[in-house]
């Protein structure tokens, strides 16, 4: 075995969801790598919710950062890829993960840490009309809906909100909703006597896990705030306007709050773990399956059998370091440690405003400092996922390359051309479905050396070519932003695409991580290849330190219907149709700068496809067409002006501009090309007056899967945008306008 073998990746360690403990095993991992092991967390949100800062959060104690961990850097420091999917199946027998949205995700150890929802298995209705506070992420999305709503409500008939359920969370957050409710309509000088809150439980008693101290004091709590009691009545159905009880009793109620036992997601059921009789994966002490080895469950999805316990995130947060080391153990062939959690534990609950009530067995507390007290507790926990030790190079590499050290590299044969093995390449590539085109005479299914295209009669070729290295650890999304990127070129130019030739180099690995990844790269790319009806012809194949990914494309388009450059007019407008700050925000991804949420945007645009927006603007006149990528937004629009020297007058406030954009060249981080691109500003007029505007230095950006850039007539240009914006591309905007010719290509900037 060389270096370089032993330096790759021979084990996969899959994480499904970004709860409590998966926290702790990213940090553990990131700060003590294990050799050989690649770390994958599937999840379907970037910004995990921390349960202990949720009703602060409501409240509006926390703003979304302080209460959210973001996943993405948390990643990049435990040099893990971040599937940003759902994962909704296991195939245990075949040791895989199948996800909502992509090919399924292999794994030779997995664990879960997926939370619960509540069960409304036993209130017919409850499912479709009540809003569930569990999974967290869930309950915000409804949580905005619902303020809108008691804002927008008149202040004459009564709106009434209630809570199912008297544990801790529902007691908490019903009286945080109504603190913040309350305060919210203060603050648009109205009263909120027109609200009505309801607790509604099957037990006789609130809060019944705690002492009794404590129901006592909630119990004064809830009296003060008219909080109207329903104890002992089960609900048993819910309705669009109203709650119907065990009596036969019907309340109305315009809002339900659903905080009942935690229930598990159905899908469990077909993937052989063995569960309990709640159908929660049932582990033992070691945090292992009690049926599968190689699997693990933590927090409110697992049921530790030697050791039962309530559902709640404090356990989640003491199970990490134990699951960690389990996990490094099992990875390792060696036996897992037992984990005993703690019989009593510490429980604060807030009550809205910034006043807790503290219980640990018979103990209780109160007042304003046991919030400081929680606050503390809470921002102590938090600042260690978010406030991340700077790593240099190894985030670089963790974000994106996915490769080992050049050193252990170069010990890997190159004689061959570091071409990947022939059973790798054909396992993948029998994996994937490639759209076929009948002027395809010879391309995959032939073993020839070379595709042979018959071209459509009376129809030019157009033919690009684009290659770069990985900027993102998921090789899906990858594979698909690199495809969406070759295929602007053809685009702009106003044609159909084609055919295609990859040009894929893998990191070293053995054979079937190689032939996973490859099939997750080209996965993604089929998936945008076909849906342009682009056939996959060929392409080559190779192995290196990192992974990269290109295509050489063609395309084919009628004389009289290609767009160049060339054509503006004064008096046109220039049309983009996606905003700017990929090349900024990718650089602060591979340093673990950029919050989560930006990356996924920003992805969103890039996965976007070019094509409905070159129809729509010929359809409105457009006589000149570019694809924004490398030379950033100044650069294209100088190679427009260039053809017939003209200068254009660019709008510097009205360029659109990705999210977080402006944060990161505001803290110095731009893409390495920028000072090249800069170079461009001798042509920019009025360079000066915007210097120190951020939004200045992303008109230089490089961007990666850019949109377009178009000049139309000016009396098209609103029906234009409004079109694009119908389309999906809600950012596009005029930018610019011809104003007429001086001799030689001009940028005056409008600022």
């Amino acid at each position: 075995m060389t270096a370089s073998d032993a330096a790759a990746p021979s084990r996969e360690l899959v994480l499904i969801g970004g709860g409590h403990s998966h926290v702790a095993v990213l940090k553990s991992f990131g700060m003590r790598p294990e050799p050989g092991v690649r770390v994958t967390l599937i999840c379907r949100d970037s910004h995990t919710p921390y349960s202990g800062m949720l009703p602060g959060f409501v409240a509006g104690h926390y703003d979304f950062d302080e209460a959210h961990i973001d996943l993405r850097p948390l990643c990049i420091f435990a040099g893990a890829r971040f599937v940003h999917d759902e994962a909704i199946g296991i195939d245990t027998a075949a040791r895989r993960v199948i996800c909502g949205d992509r090919p399924p995700v292999p794994y030779d150890v997995l664990s879960l840490n997926i939370g619960s929802t509540p069960s409304t298995a036993d209130a017919s209705g409850a499912d479709v009309h009540s809003v569930p506070v569990k999974p967290i992420n869930g309950f915000l999305a409804h949580w905005d809906r619902l303020v809108q709503r008691v804002l927008a409500h008149d202040d004459v008939r009564s709106l009434h909100i209630c809570s199912v359920g008297s544990g801790a969370g529902g007691v908490e957050i019903l009286l945080t909703v109504q603190y913040r409710l309350t305060a919210l309509l203060a603050a648009a000088g109205r009263s909120a006597g027109h609200l009505r809150f309801h607790l509604f439980s099957d037990t006789p008693i609130i809060l019944p896990t705690h002492n009794a101290s404590t129901r006592a004091k909630f119990m004064r709590v809830l009296a003060e705030r008219a909080v109207a009691l329903h104890l002992g009545q089960a609900v048993v159905g819910v309705e669009r306007d109203s709650v119907r009880l065990a009596d036969g009793t019907g309340m109305p109620m315009d809002v339900v709050l659903w905080v009942t036992a935690a229930g598990a997601p159905g899908w469990l059921a077909d993937t052989g773990l063995q569960r309990d009789g709640r159908g929660f994966i049932a582990v033992r002490d070691s945090l292992q399956s009690v049926s599968h080895d190689g699997v693990f469950a933590v927090g409110d999805i697992a049921s530790v059998l030697e050791h039962p316990r309530p559902k709640s995130g404090v356990f989640a947060v003491r199970q990490g370091p134990p699951l960690a080391d389990n996990l490094r153990r099992v990875l390792c062939g060696a036996k897992p440690m037992a984990f005993r959690p703690q019989q009593k534990f510490l429980s604060i609950i807030t009550t809205g405003e910034k006043h807790a009530i503290a219980s640990r067995g018979s103990w209780s507390a109160e007042g304003d400092w046991v919030w400081r007290w929680k606050d503390l507790i809470d921002r102590r926990f938090m600042a260690k996922y978010n406030d991340l030790p700077d790593m240099g190079s190894r985030a670089t590499a963790a974000a994106g390359g996915m490769g080992v050290a050049p050193d252990a590299a170069a010990m890997r044969c190159g004689g061959c051309g570091a071409k990947v093995g022939g059973d790798v390449l054909r396992k993948a590539l029998n994996r994937l479905a490639p759209v076929k085109r009948p002027e395809v005479m010879i391309g995959l299914e032939q073993p020839d050396d070379a595709a042979v295209i018959q071209p459509p009669p009376g129809k030019l070729l157009v033919h690009t070519a684009d290659q770069f290295r990985a900027f993102i650890d998921d090789p899906y999304v990858f594979g698909a932003v690199a495809a969406q990127h070759a295929l602007s070129d053809i685009y702009a130019m106003g044609a159909e695409p084609f055919t295609a030739l990859a040009m894929a180099a893998l990191p070293y690995a053995d054979e079937a991580r190689l032939e996973d990844d490859l099939y997750q790269m080209m996965a993604g790319a089929i998936r945008v290849l076909n849906s342009a009806n682009a056939a996959l012809v060929g392409g080559h194949t190779s192995e290196g330190a990192e992974m990269s990914l290109g295509f050489a494309v063609s395309g084919v388009v009628e004389r009289e219907r290609l767009f160049t450059k060339s054509g503006l007019q004064p008096g046109d407008c220039l049309l983009l149709t996606k905003p700017l700050g990929t090349g900024a925000l990718f650089a602060a991804h591979m340093r673990a700068k950029a919050k989560g949420r930006w990356i996924d945007a920003a992805l969103d645009h890039m996965l976007q496809s070019n094509g409905p927006a070159a129809i729509c603007l010929r359809a409105h006149g457009a006589r000149a067409c570019t694809d924004v990528t490398g030379f950033g937004l100044i650069g294209h629009a100088l190679e427009m002006a260039a053809v017939d020297g003209l200068t254009i007058e660019l709008d510097l406030d009205a360029v659109p501009l990705l999210d977080g954009a402006r944060d990161c060249v505001a803290a110095g981080i731009v893409s390495s090309l920028q000072p090249q691109n800069l170079r461009l500003a001798r042509s920019v007029w009025s360079a000066e007056a915007a210097a120190d505007n951020p939004a200045y230095a992303l008109l230089f950006d490089p961007q990666t899967s850019g949109g377009l850039l178009a000049g139309v007539p000016a009396a098209n240009a609103r029906s234009c945008v409004d079109a694009l914006r119908q389309l999906g591309y809600a950012a596009a905007c005029a930018v610019a306008s011809v104003v007429g010719s001086s001799g030689s290509a001009a940028i005056r900037l409008k600022v």
